[in-house]
């Protein structure tokens, strides 16, 4: 059984998860396309900056996050001055942090699917007078589905154990930034609470197993 702490904290990590691969979904969809069926200058720089996060220690991509949307300078403090918009130290912001490190699983995923498939349907609709859009929804979208599900879950996964980035940037903050992992750390602060810290684990353990599962058993029965 879970305390209250722990069970805001399991509610917690699962909304920021939720809406990190939500937010950044389309923009990963759009971004797959591009990089699997154009070609233009400078393809390769956009392919490793937004593989980037996979590499880059999340604590830093925290801290530049702290650097930009701090609300003392820059681009935070505008977003708070002007339109009451405030990242650092909400849960909003751990979304960002889960999203943008996260992002390059949702374009790998879709991008594989788009290029194992080709483009012989897209042209072959075109010749028979199907417009971009019509070629989109009723081809490359439905094409696309299992990199969409999968890379959405495998993120979705992700999410969940994402520590670095999340603590760095909006810190750990009951109820509104403390997350799984950072409830994990924190009980490991306290005196005797490794019970705790256990239980958390093997709780974050069993829910990357199930959704990772999730994705490979939707991506095998989409493919079929």
């Amino acid at each position: 059984m879970l305390s209250p702490a722990e069970t805001e904290a399991l509610l917690l990590s699962l909304r920021v998860a939720a809406v990190a691969v939500a937010a950044a979904l389309p923009f990963a969809f759009a971004t797959a396309l591009l990089l699997a069926r154009a070609r233009f200058p400078g393809k390769l720089l956009l392919d490793a900056i937004i593989h980037l996060p996979l590499v880059l220690p999340p604590v830093a991509l925290g801290f530049l996050l702290l650097a930009v949307l701090g609300t003392r300078a820059g681009l935070g403090a505008f977003l708070a001055d002007h339109f009451g918009i405030r990242l650092v130290f909400r849960w909003t912001g751990a979304a960002l942090a889960s999203a943008i490190l996260t992002f390059p699983f949702q374009v790998r995923a879709i991008r594989l699917v788009l290029e194992a498939r080709g483009q012989g349907l897209n042209a072959a609709a075109a010749s028979l007078g199907a417009g971009p859009w019509d070629r989109l929804f009723s081809i490359t979208l439905p094409l696309a589905g299992p990199g969409i599900l999968a890379g959405a879950i495998t993120a979705f996964a992700a999410s969940l154990g994402e520590f670095g980035a999340i603590i760095t940037f909006v810190s750990s903050i009951p109820g509104e930034t403390r997350t799984l992992p950072l409830a994990i750390y924190s009980a490991l602060q306290q005196p005797g609470g490794e019970a705790e810290a256990m239980r958390l684990a093997g709780l974050s353990i069993l829910l990357a197993l199930f959704f990772m599962a999730l994705a490979q058993g939707v991506s095998r029965r989409w493919a079929r």
